[in-house]
């Protein structure tokens, strides 16, 4: 058998190998190091400022801080809405990796309802994650010391303190400041619009109504920051730099305590309006609708429980009844007709008609009644005013036309908005030929003028516009801006709110608008006035005019009965007056639902008030 034949050793093919993979392995070694060293140069050379700052935004965090919000009193400096500390429990839902598990095992140390609980986990999808998010605020002291103890078992949760909005009067001034609560998402879209939102990154809530949101951005301030610098766990350690936020502003009222205060207690349970103004520069002094409701309430998040009780309120206590009541305004127009009618001579100071009780238009048989049934005999423009006699009225309304009428009384500030710094105030009508075919498909008819002429009909207004129109009459001619703050302060100085009367009825004859304001007197002081009995014995002038608006029709031959009327149909009582008569520095509009008699329930409620106006010695020429 042949043995395997041993093959021979090829050295130099083994060296050209050897020297081949030596090159590769070299060549390889240098790519690499040269990849490392292009890569070194770009990361610390070309690209050195962009990774210094994502080291430094690693490192560095910028926090915002909130600013304090701007505090609101009234004209003598007593505090109305102020800032108290409250203390939250809050979340931060990045940092969390079982929500559910941890809320359960929070609400086993304190109480979370479930409506809390679906409200934050609600929030939780609108926020942004790295947001702290409140679960339950306003923490009494025992659940922050259980909260507190118990911290380290909850990584991001904590136990934040700040300052919220606080009304010391509760419903006393709730329909003027409104209320501040938690911003929503049209809230963020409005503060996106306006390039407001970065201003409010450490802010929560934001005015919703009232002063709260019409000085908004006034009220919150701007935003300040602290950069601090922070371990790889986020964990402070040391602030670099802090920029504090400015406080908002201060806001000083025209609005006087105790008058406000005083028009609460008259109204007590009664539905209604009270509002007063400074005729000459159109300071609000009171404003007040009843019912009201708490404002506190909203701050913190109101419950279901509560909001739905004031929603389904037969008694509508979310309603400003001042700026958001729609009612006819019945006689308290009729200075305001009379001086049309004497301005365009349709009538003059010494026009007299006959009054039988009732008007009747020129072939038609329906009869159109005066309050009082027997009739006031003769009478002329004083004491048609005076004694609120409807029958003159209805005979130069059907003069006047309702053509006259609508353009005089829109240019007093009738269906118009009147201006006010707030923003709830509702749409009022007033009528005309187009409003009604646009409306109701259907011409004008000589009826429809009738009912007009005693403030009835499609005529509406609310307590602030009668107010205004009423300031009209004692300006000549001259319409007021009403406004509730008097002025708005910082450590940079104070801002005067100050608006100036603007000319809105032409003055024809001087002497005219005089008539008015002494029929107005007359209404008041004269035995047949019809406030006279609620301003016997008064220490000071005044003038005015009582309204007794109807409600449902009555049968032409029926007799108003309010015990045989629902309660909610019964006529409301009106009235507007100012004093003194001489010189008036107070406008006053007084309007009660469902109890009938302007003369015996809203002219003795404006007595009050202006008995405590002069008594207290109110201060409006500061």
């Amino acid at each position: 058998m042949l043995k395997k034949r041993i093959a021979m050793q090829d050295v130099a093919a083994e060296t050209r190998l050897f020297n081949h993979r030596a090159i590769f392995a070299m060549a390889f070694v240098v790519l690499m190091f040269s990849i490392i060293i292009v890569n070194m140069y770009h990361l610390q050379v070309t690209s050195y400022q962009v990774y210094q700052t994502r080291s430094e935004g690693n490192r560095i965090k910028v926090v915002p801080l909130a600013p304090n919000r701007g505090l609101i009193t009234d004209r003598n400096g007593i505090l109305l809405a102020d800032n108290r500390p409250v203390f939250s429990l809050e979340l931060v839902p990045e940092q969390i990796d079982d929500m559910a598990a941890t809320l359960a095992e929070l609400s086993t140390l304190i109480e979370i309802t479930e409506e809390q609980q679906t409200h934050f986990l609600k929030e939780v999808r609108q926020q942004r994650r790295f947001n702290s998010i409140a679960v339950k605020e306003q923490l009494n002291d025992e659940e922050v010391a259980i909260i507190s103890v118990n911290l380290h078992r909850f990584p991001g949760v904590t136990v934040e303190a700040r300052l919220s909005r606080h009304y010391p009067f509760g419903d006393l001034f709730t329909h003027a400041l409104g209320y501040i609560g938690r911003i929503n998402s049209s809230d963020l879209s409005r503060l996106e619009e306006s390039d407001q939102l970065a201003n409010y990154a450490a802010t929560r809530d934001i005015g919703k109504i009232g002063l709260e949101r019409y000085y908004e951005s006034e009220l919150h301030g701007t935003m300040g920051f602290q950069e601090v610098e922070v371990n790889n766990r986020g964990r402070l350690i040391r602030v670099l730099r802090s920029v504090p936020a400015s406080s908002g502003k201060n806001i000083r009222l025209n609005l006087d305590v105790g008058l406000q205060l005083t028009a609460q207690q008259i109204l007590l349970e009664k539905r209604g309006a009270i509002v007063a103004m400074d005729p000459r520069d159109g300071a609000v002094l009171a404003f007040y609708s009843n019912p009201s409701y708490d404002p506190n309430l909203f701050v913190h998040g109101i419950s279901s429980t509560n909001y739905n009780a004031l929603l389904n309120s037969p008694d509508r206590p979310l309603i400003n009844r001042v700026t958001q009541g729609i009612y006819p305004p019945a006689s308290t127009i009729k200075p305001h007709l009379a001086l049309l009618g004497l301005e365009t001579n349709t009538i003059s100071p010494t026009t007299r008609i006959w009054d039988p009780g009732f008007f009747q238009l020129p072939g038609v048989e329906h009869r159109y009644r005066d309050w009082k049934r027997w009739g006031h005999g003769w009478v002329d423009v004083y004491s048609a005013i005076v004694e609120s006699c409807d029958t003159f009225f209805y005979d130069m309304g059907v003069k006047l036309g309702i053509d006259r009428i609508f353009d005089y009384m829109q240019s007093m500030g009738f269906g118009e908005k009147s201006g006010i710094d707030i923003l709830e105030e509702s749409n009022t009508n007033m009528p005309s030929r187009g409003w009604k075919r646009a409306r109701h498909n259907q011409p004008w008819y000589h009826g429809d003028t009738v009912a007009v002429s005693i403030g009835q009909g499609y005529w509406t207004i609310n307590p602030l516009q009668l107010l205004v129109t009423t300031a009209v009459l004692l300006n000549n001619g001259d319409q007021p801006t009403p406004h509730l703050a008097k002025e708005l302060s910082n450590e940079l100085g104070t801002d005067i709110v100050s608006t100036e009367l603007k000319t809105v009825t032409p003055v024809v004859n001087a002497r005219n608008w005089q008539v008015i304001r002494d029929a107005m007197l007359q209404t008041v002081n004269t035995q047949k006035g019809t406030a006279f009995n609620a301003f016997r014995g008064a220490t000071y002038t005044s003038g005015g005019k009582t309204g007794t608006a109807q409600i449902v029709s009555i049968a032409q031959d029926a007799k108003y009965d309010a015990n045989a009327i629902n309660e909610r149909h019964r006529d409301n009582a009106m009235y507007v007056g100012y004093a003194p008569a001489e010189s008036p520095t107070i406008v006053i509009s007084v309007t009660v639902e469902n109890v009938g008699g302007g003369g015996s329930t809203a002219a003795p409620i404006a007595r009050q008030m202006l008995d405590y106006y002069f008594s207290a010695g109110v201060n409006t020429d500061e």
